[in-house]
């Protein structure tokens, strides 16, 4: 406000502080923290233009701890980046490869009716992988396994 050109004794008035406290607070040199802050912010810097701009605040806290041995919380990072317009590139550009797991066969051809019993059995993956994963199903009672025997029908 007084840099905009208002009174200073309006200005103090307005926000309820004292002209001397205001006085004081100009001539008082920048505490540690703000010391801190603008050079965690020339790191910030230097790392995100080595990124050529892509780095967002996880990858530039990963650089300063695990890179460059400097203790600085994310937050802090996080904060520091907003601070000084810096952003990364938005989501991620890697392709999720694709598993060359093979799958099982299509062995009934999805055929489920048979001419005789005991010639079909069939089974539900997903209850048996609930089964087996327990913290899926921890406190709750288990599902029996979802197979049995297709029985004949008459034509």
């Amino acid at each position: 406000m007084a840099g905009e050109g208002l009174p200073i004794k309006v200005c103090c008035r307005v926000l309820g502080v004292s002209e001397s406290g205001f006085h004081m607070w100009r001539k008082r040199p920048p505490s540690m923290r703000a010391i801190r802050h603008a050079w965690l912010t020339e790191q910030i810097l230097r790392v995100h233009a080595e990124s050529r701009g892509t780095y967002g605040g996880q990858r530039v806290h990963a650089e300063l701890t695990l890179g460059r041995g400097i203790a600085v919380g994310h937050g802090a990072v996080e904060m520091l980046m907003r601070r000084a317009g810096l952003r990364g590139l938005p989501g991620s550009r890697r392709r999720r490869p694709i598993h060359q797991t093979p799958t099982a066969a299509d062995l009934v051809d999805r055929q489920f009716t048979r001419s005789r019993t005991d010639q079909l059995w069939v089974t539900d993956i997903e209850r048996h992988e609930a089964l087996t994963n327990r913290a899926v199903v921890k406190g709750h009672r288990p599902w029996p396994v979802a197979a049995g025997r297709v029985k004949q029908r008459a034509v």
